[in-house]
């Protein structure tokens, strides 16, 4: 078998454990360690990983909507490491990220994070530090910001998706950096999955199926069977008005919140070339009465309404294969810029709205994250149309977003496609 094939097999179930809170408060450890871990269904090995609280993915953690958080969090690595919470509006201190937040949590040490989750949804934390190593190797874990009055259903589960690199005995390959995959897709796997919170769902109830893209740099055209629903949020934002199930695309570090009625087994697949690959399943168990009712929009977060942009600006990608740049952490740009600078892309003022056009000048996509903002997608008449964290900009293409800068300081700008992020596709803004 080809290390680049896909393996497959009949799919491994790991459960994602839940975090232990102290009483009366969101309180938890996170402890960044090495972990011995079966991938692969049995008969196979466990390889070597990192993972938090001895598992990957690390603990699922919730917190209600307008709680503080406090995690005591543990370096037991042979190397630095830092926890960023993928999409959550914090002060900037607690954004986890080395070199512009905070210095690399050193081996032996400790760092303690506390923020209040602002808004309700789905999000997600994750290794900052050597993250397109630490993260491949599975630091990761879901981050869950409870609804102030939750939606009408039988079960929350989530499903975080994962894309390993293989050998033929299940051990983990590992060639981070190779410069192949850095300069073109990033580094792709050959075995993907879901890891979820639950596996056994009765025909006729209602879910929230919450799925995180925790890959390193491979992009999830999703296939979902035996539901019956709509989608609500992206990104942890509620859309307005829930949607079609339908041509649901997830690039690394994107999450789609989906409510549905369980019509059969539910099956969660990949759409590849040679047909759909199955991801993960949710086993029937006994069958109830469906409510029959419509799948109503969750309530939206308080976000600050856009004004008329104080500034438009562009930030070009190029570089990659076939694209002019060079080797290490220069083959791909932002503005034909390189890596962290001493100055940032841009400075905006506290509560300014500025219109950015992400320009992919390159021959591969990329899905552009801003750290503790949310920004709307234009439409293409022009209007502010979704709100994302993080969004997916296809080869040759521009988008428009729209973002009302109104979280104070130095906040990174940086391709999510990891392999390309630590290639050079990476760079901050400043919110004064």
């Amino acid at each position: 078998m080809h290390r680049r094939d896909f393996i497959a097999a009949m799919l491994a179930t790991t459960l994602i454990p839940r975090a232990s809170f102290g009483a009366g408060a969101a309180q938890t450890r996170l402890i960044a360690q090495p972990v011995q871990q079966v991938l692969l269904p049995p008969g196979n090995g466990p390889t070597q990983l990192l993972g938090f609280n001895g598992s990957v993915p690390g603990p699922e953690v919730r917190v209600g909507q307008g709680e503080r958080l406090s995690v005591a969090f543990e370096n037991r690595l042979q190397q630095g490491s830092a926890v960023h919470w993928h999409g959550i509006r914090l002060p900037n201190p607690m954004d986890g990220v080395p070199g512009l937040t905070q210095d690399p949590v050193a081996p032996g040490e400790a760092f303690d994070y506390g923020f209040v989750a602002p808004d309700a949804g789905t999000y997600w934390y994750h290794s900052h530090h050597l993250s397109h190593e630490q993260v491949a190797r599975g630091m990761m874990g879901p981050l869950i910001v409870e609804d102030s009055t939750p939606p009408d259903v039988d079960h929350d589960i989530v499903a975080l998706l994962a894309d390993w690199r293989l050998d033929e005995d299940g051990t983990l390959l590992d060639d981070f950096g190779n410069m192949h995959d850095m300069a073109h897709g990033g580094r792709m796997g050959n075995y993907a999955k879901a890891f979820l919170s639950q596996t056994r769902v009765a025909t006729g109830q209602r879910i929230r199926l919450r799925i995180i893209n925790g890959a390193t740099d491979r992009i999830f055209p999703l296939v979902l069977g035996g539901l019956d629903g709509r989608v609500v949020a992206l990104d942890g934002m509620p859309v307005p008005a829930p949607r079609a199930m339908a041509d649901i695309v997830l690039a690394p570090a994107q999450r789609v919140d989906i409510i549905a009625d369980v019509t059969g087994p539910v099956r969660l697949d990949m759409a590849t070339r040679q047909g759909d690959y199955r991801l993960g399943d949710l086993d029937l168990s006994g069958e109830v009465t469906p409510r029959g009712t419509t799948i109503a929009a969750l309530a939206p977060n308080r976000v600050a309404t856009p004004s008329t942009p104080a500034q438009r600006l562009t930030l070009t990608m190029s570089g990659g294969a076939m694209g002019g740049r060079h080797g290490g952490d220069d083959i791909w740009s932002f503005n034909g810029l390189s890596g962290m600078r001493p100055e940032p892309f841009a400075s905006f003022s506290q509560g300014e709205t500025a219109r950015i056009s992400l320009v992919n000048d390159t021959r591969f996509p990329h899905g552009i994250h801003l750290h503790g903002h949310h920004f709307h997608e234009l439409t293409p008449e022009g209007d502010p149309g979704d709100l994302r964290d993080t969004s997916l900009v296809a080869a040759g293409e521009t988008r428009d977003i729209l973002c009302v800068f109104d979280n104070p300081g130095r906040w990174m700008l940086h391709c999510h496609m990891l392999s390309h992020q630590a290639a050079g596709m990476k760079t901050w803004v400043e919110v004064t």
